[in-house]
């Protein structure tokens, strides 16, 4: 059983996100997931690949492949609290458990401070890290 949890997975802040896709060297080895539903609506983090929670569970085997080169995954919802720490963790859990626990060590799984929410109150209208953004839509936030 892994011994990976909730309570464990190290979370990272917007500003330590917001460095590390300005970082010239960073973009390549990191990779955002966005697990939001319906509520994607409004803007996104830069460069974050969309995976509605409700379809988590099928593309698993999907991310894990496709983001095996990256040195840090980040995963985020609207606030962070539940649908983005859950997939982290089933991520998380999913690839030691197909890689093996030396191997799966090898990628740092992050989630987001705070979400979307407070990522777009200080970066939304800030183009180079947010795409799509819609103020009018995150006013009442």
């Amino acid at each position: 059983m892994s011994s990976i949890t909730i309570a464990t997975l190290p979370r990272i802040s917007r500003d330590a996100l917001s460095a590390l896709l300005l970082s010239t060297s960073t973009p390549s080895k990191l990779a955002i997931v966005d697990v939001r539903d319906s509520d994607h609506v409004g803007g996104h983090i830069t460069t974050s690949t969309w995976v509605p929670s409700s379809s988590l569970d099928y593309r698993l085997p999907e991310l894990i492949r496709t983001l095996a080169d990256k040195e840090k995954v980040v995963f985020h919802c609207a606030l962070s609290q539940q649908r983005g720490p859950s997939a982290a963790l089933r991520y998380a859990r999913e690839r030691e458990r197909v890689l093996g626990e030396e191997e799966s060590k090898k990628q740092e799984v992050f989630v987001l401070e705070g979400g979307f929410v407070q990522w777009q109150e200080k970066y939304g209208a800030d183009e180079r890290l947010t795409e799509a953004y819609v103020e009018d839509i995150w006013r009442e936030y």
